[in-house]
């Protein structure tokens, strides 16, 4: 992988690490418990109680891929950088273009 393509991937990076950071903190906003007192008819309190699951979920996912992306750009301006951990093959610029996190080509992502 060339300096420049490791220079697009960084900003890659740090662009992810951005967004995913302020998508965090408004799933985390979202995520406040719903007081029992409040005046939320059966139906309702149950809609939001799953809503606040499905976002849980999904915060679950940024924190771990934010974590993955953290990692990834402490490891970018490494040798093995973009290189496969399986295969020992270089990652496709296109994919790590994707998702920048990769650790593992293609083939042997699957």
């Amino acid at each position: 992988m060339t300096s420049e393509e490791k220079n697009i991937i960084k900003e890659k990076i740090e662009s992810d690490i951005a967004t995913l950071t302020l998508q965090i903190k408004t799933l985390e906003e979202k995520n406040m418990p719903v007081a029992t007192d409040c005046s939320l008819d059966a139906l309702t309190r149950t809609e939001t109680i799953n809503a606040q699951e499905i976002n849980h979920k999904i915060l679950d996912a940024s924190r771990l891929r934010l974590t993955r992306l953290q990692n990834a750009l402490l490891r970018v301006d490494r040798e093995m950088f973009g290189i496969c951990i399986e295969c020992e093959e270089e990652i496709g610029f296109e994919r790590m273009s994707i998702r920048p996190e990769s650790v593992k080509c293609v083939a042997c992502a699957n």
